[in-house]
């Protein structure tokens, strides 16, 4: 691993550390280290980081915010690149906008309505990076990224890079090809939006974010939803109504705002928020026939 950190540090890939603890970089605080950890200052970076995992044959693993994450202890083997301030690009050309995957959803959107475009303003207040949210179909209110996708820039396992039409994502609930039938990652998008009145714009933004702050924990560390919603059920509901809210396992704790979130309410640790899930889950099979599925996503050594 050390000769590989050399090499990148060499290429000037963009910041190279060694033992980084990934809870520095994600939203609930928790995550043990990566064997190494790049943040590529590029585009360019990022194909030069990867030519040489691929070269060194070592796992990688990439990340954004890391938001809706959930790192293991034990942390990640080899190596995990962070889609962030090298790939931020945003180019805007009236109503269509190209972004780089490390650009803030939240600071998009703020950009975007002050432009008078429309169609991101389901986005306010969700914590994530552009990445992320084409990767997993992020959404509220109604809408998602379905609905605004072009296309999108993706690198896949195997070190390639191709651009995906909205089609090709084949996107669901929360969901789209990269997760599972054809895993990558988003290294850029181009999104379709709509132009509108920016007061109103403006105003739909305040009315979101507001509603997200008064229902959603985010005083705490959180991954944001722990479940997928079974519809036509909520699984926020479920757990509410089961009694779980506050229910509280070592340092994790179930939302006294909002049951679909566990909170790092006292330095938390991922053993101590799995364990809640899986008493969650059982919790809401025995008491109502429904089986709740994750939707913040569970990395790292087991």
């Amino acid at each position: 691993m050390e000769k590989l950190a050399s090499r990148l540090q060499e290429a000037n890939v963009g910041k190279v550390l060694i033992g980084e603890k990934l809870a520095n970089h994600t939203t609930m605080k928790i995550g043990g280290p990566a064997d190494i950890f790049v943040e590529p200052s590029s585009i360019e970076g990022l194909e030069t980081t990867i030519q040489l995992v691929k070269e060194f044959g070592v796992n990688w693993r990439a990340i954004g915010r890391g938001s809706n994450l959930l790192v293991s202890d034990k942390g990640i083997e080899g190596v995990v690149i962070k889609l962030g301030e090298g790939l931020d690009l945003l180019e805007i050309n009236e109503t269509e906008v190209t972004v780089g995957a490390g650009y803030p959803l939240v600071k998009l959107a703020t950009v975007l309505s002050r432009q008078g475009l429309s169609g991101l303003e389901f986005s306010a207040g969700i914590p994530g990076s552009i990445g992320g949210a084409v990767y997993m179909n992020a959404g509220a209110h109604r809408s998602d990224f379905a609905q605004i996708l072009q296309k999108a820039y993706i690198l896949f396992e195997d070190g390639t890079f191709e651009w995906l039409t909205n089609e090709q994502m084949k996107y669901s609930y929360r969901t789209s090809i990269l997760q599972k039938e054809r895993p990558g990652i988003c290294v850029a998008a181009v999104l379709n939006l709509t132009k509108g009145n920016a007061e109103d714009i403006k105003a739909e933004l305040k009315k979101n974010k507001d509603y997200r702050r008064d229902t959603q924990p985010w005083n705490y560390p959180c991954a944001g939803s722990i479940f997928r919603n079974p519809l036509p059920k909520y699984a926020g509901q479920l757990i509410e109504e089961s009694g779980l809210k506050g229910f509280q396992i070592g340092g994790a704790q179930v939302s006294e705002m909002h049951g679909n979130f566990i909170v790092n309410a006292d330095n938390a640790t991922a053993k101590d928020v799995l364990d809640l899930i899986e008493y969650i889950q059982k919790t809401i099979l025995e008491k109502y026939h429904v089986e709740l599925h994750t939707e913040v996503e569970i990395i790292g050594r087991k």
